[in-house]
């Protein structure tokens, strides 16, 4: 099996396409072809379900996706780790980070990596933690900063950057306002302004009300951080969030409440990471930069989640 097989596989599963494949490959789409078929022959089974518009993995592809990644992210990590020896660092860092997370200020982090390694390419992707965390099991991340509130893939460490309470967010005029603390079980019949259940704050507070045995309605389901400290200020709905973003700016007319028991449902931000031996050199230096990671323990003092 040639990694040249694997590389085209991969490029045609991910775009689901392929004329968008060759193009992004920089190959002809006949060779690319050829290819897929030869590796079809090899393992003796359709990887792809074809139709004039695009392509669909078949089981046998969507088996061989995710061992092929992590395939050509070990040949990557060991020409980088060769590189490394020499003196050189260079090759793709794929990060991955969910947004405002706190303990981390990763454009930061990243422009001062690039500037001590111009020569390895920096990508960069932002979506919720659990999805993250797949990236990184499956090797199409190199590490991903995360707030993970369940188990993770096999394969996959954690090491704990910070940790904050949940907290309540609503409008002043909202009858809780004026409360010195609200209890999860009394929450029950409010309107919930919350994010994507692949966001690590969403799965930590589904939990938090399940602890409560009380049932929630979220109505309006948002995929980024201001958006929902948006609709919470036009007085839509109620929000339960970590309280480095009730301290946003954007939220600074809002009010925030604490919740009761809030300690036993902490939002822990961590690095995510291959095993040991899967984890590449240019991942190694950008860990460097943050503070305690040789311990694996939580800095002291977190760093402000970014605006």
């Amino acid at each position: 099996m040639e990694l040249r097989h694997l590389e085209y596989f991969v490029a045609v599963a991910e775009e689901r396409h392929f004329t968008r494949a060759a193009q992004r490959l920089m190959v002809s789409q006949s060779g690319l072809s050829a290819s897929i078929r030869a590796l079809e022959h090899e393992l003796g089974a359709p990887l792809f379900v074809r139709s004039t518009r695009r392509v669909e993995l078949t089981s046998a592809g969507s088996a061989l996706l995710t061992e092929a990644c992590r395939a050509l992210a070990s040949v990557r990590a060991a020409k980088e780790a060769v590189a490394a020896v020499q003196g050189l660092l260079r090759g793709t860092l794929s990060v991955g980070t969910e947004q405002c997370v706190t303990g981390v200020h990763v454009p930061g982090l990243l422009a001062r990596f690039r500037a001590e390694h111009p020569e390895v390419e920096v990508r960069l992707r932002q979506a919720g933690s659990a999805s993250l965390v797949d990236d990184v099991a499956a090797g199409r991340l190199d590490l991903a900063f995360v707030a993970v509130s369940g188990t993770v893939p096999e394969g996959v460490r954690l090491i704990p950057l910070a940790r904050e309470p949940m907290v309540l967010l609503c409008h002043p005029g909202h009858p809780l306002a004026g409360a010195a603390k609200a209890e999860w079980a009394e929450l029950g019949g409010e309107v919930f302004v919350d994010f994507h259940q692949d966001w690590g704050a969403r799965g930590l507070t589904d939990r938090a009300f399940e602890a409560a045995r009380t049932e929630r309605r979220v109505a309006l389901e948002v995929n980024d951080v201001h958006s929902l400290i948006e609709l919470v200020g036009h007085g839509l709905g109620i929000a339960v969030v970590p309280r480095p973003i009730a301290r946003k700016k954007q939220a600074a007319d809002l009010v925030t409440v604490p919740l009761a028991g809030a300690e036993d449902h902490l939002w822990e931000v961590s690095a995510a990471l291959p095993e040991d031996q899967r984890t590449g050199p240019a991942a190694r230096r950008l860990l460097s930069y943050l503070p305690d990671t040789g311990r694996g323990t939580a800095p002291a003092t977190a760093a402000p989640a970014h605006p």
